[in-house]
């Protein structure tokens, strides 16, 4: 008999280092949206070296052509998610002060808010599940959980946020953490 569902909405997945060769392999996912249905996230440290202006044919302001576009995924590679931060976010749904959307026209009013404190992350493509999906990788340990805050999700450290994560989860993870990126070269 399973357990009752329980939602990783807010969560952070890391490679348990079970996902090795795949996609996947010492990414950290934030986790957006999950439900009986399945979940939507985004790979948090997946930089690639274009920006939004490069690949986006609209008008949008400066401030968000020069945004670097994050590979958040292996579907859907082609469309536009973008998350977004700010002091105070009544409408945010994925944490507390973090916001999703994926329309161009509030990008453009995010674009034009002007505040000091907002942060942006834009990412081309996510990771999903179907239902049933992730909670059979959880149950096979490919992944590790850890709590999301906004100073992870606009962490600047983009490669090494798998490892430093990791390191700040305790002792145990260090093995983990400190092993060569390729079993082969131990």
């Amino acid at each position: 008999m399973k357990g009752e569902f329980v939602s990783l909405k807010g969560q952070l997945l890391l490679d348990s280092g079970q996902l090795r060769g795949s996609f996947f392999h010492r990414a950290v996912v934030l986790i957006c949206h999950h439900d009986s249905d399945g979940a939507f996230g985004l790979v948090l440290n997946q930089p690639t070296e274009n920006k939004v202006g490069d690949v986006l044919v609209a008008d949008l302001a400066e401030s968000i052509k020069e945004e670097r576009i994050y590979l958040g995924g292996p579907v859907q590679t082609n469309a536009l998610t973008y998350l977004h931060s700010d002091t105070f976010l009544p409408e945010a749904n994925v944490i507390a002060n973090l916001n999703m959307g994926h329309s161009l026209d509030d990008l453009q009013d995010i674009a034009g808010s002007f505040s000091a404190s907002r942060q942006l992350r834009c990412f081309a493509g996510y990771a999903g599940w179907t239902g049933g999906q992730l909670e059979s990788e959880m149950e096979r340990k490919a992944w590790l959980t850890h709590p999301a805050s906004l100073e992870l999700v606009f962490n600047n450290a983009d490669k090494e946020l798998w490892k430093k994560i990791l390191t700040e989860k305790g002792w145990q993870y260090r093995l983990l953490a400190d092993g060569p990126e390729d079993l082969s070269w131990n």
